[in-house]
């Protein structure tokens, strides 16, 4: 795999040193903070043929089955404080999309704040993780991709097969991995200089985000309130108008937007 990732890179590309391939790995964004803890560079890429313990978001795990998807982590190292990079998340995203539609022609969506979404399905996921100083200084991120490329009808478990797709169901079509893989890495490498100016990344985030101008629940512990999704601001949050007419920017909780997911 990491061969044919390589093949379809350009001699170019910067980070086509650090590129480091695994059969079976836990968890990329794991071995990705251990690797960046111990000082590996900026643009080390992890990437996986299976995982056992891939994650997701707020703890869940992401179903990893070996020849199938994409598992990849990239270490990036930008210098700046904290609050700087508060739309990463958002801009890793927009890199996904960019690299699936550069190598499939499809588009996918964005379901906020890091899902990848084709129709009302689930594509895939973003996982970005920052590790911070006591200046607030970013010491590094870690920025995890998954993607569901080559699933047929029936592979999904069955907790998880009326939600997710591939990109072989979207496309109704072989997909190339490794094609997919290195367009996703160009991607990224490009977002990395444009992490500056976040307003235009956040423009492009909002023309993919199919959220905004949803009815949608916001979840946090026990508490599920009900509205509508207006915007996302300048940081990154979610702009909710609440069915008490009260609007507000949500920056975490989980969000279910109606129609997707299992949520009428």
């Amino acid at each position: 795999m990491k061969n044919e990732i390589l093949s379809r890179l350009p001699a170019s590309f910067p980070w086509r040193g650090n590129i480091h391939h695994f059969d079976t790995i836990g968890s990329t964004n794991t071995k990705a903070k251990e690797m960046a803890a111990a000082g590996a560079p900026h643009g080390t890429v992890l990437i996986a043929d299976s995982q056992t313990g891939g994650r997701g978001r707020m703890g869940r795990s992401f179903h990893s089955p070996a020849g199938t998807g994409i598992y990849l982590s990239v270490i990036l190292r930008p210098n700046c404080p904290a609050q700087e990079l508060m739309h990463l998340t958002c801009a890793v995203a927009v890199a996904a999309a960019d690299g699936i539609e550069a190598a499939t022609g499809l588009r996918p969506g964005i379901k906020w704040t890091n899902d990848l979404v084709f129709g009302r399905q689930k594509l895939g996921g973003i996982l970005t993780e920052l590790s911070v100083n006591t200046t607030g200084a970013v010491e590094f991120a870690v920025v995890g991709i998954g993607i569901n490329c080559g699933q047929k009808a029936g592979d999904f478990p069955p907790e998880i097969e009326n939600i997710a797709t591939s990109l072989r169901l979207s496309t109704g079509k072989q997909v190339d991995r490794a094609h997919v893989t290195a367009q996703i890495l160009l991607a990224l490498e490009k977002m990395c200089g444009q992490l500056g100016d976040a307003q235009a990344m956040l423009n492009r985030y909002r023309k993919d985000c199919i959220t905004i101008g949803q009815e949608i629940s916001v979840v946090r512990g026990d508490e599920i309130r009900h509205g509508k999704a207006l915007d996302v601001d300048t940081a990154g949050a979610l702009v909710v108008e609440f069915s008490d007419g009260h609007i507000e920017n949500v920056a975490s909780g989980e969000v279910s937007v109606r129609g997707m997911y299992g949520y009428v």
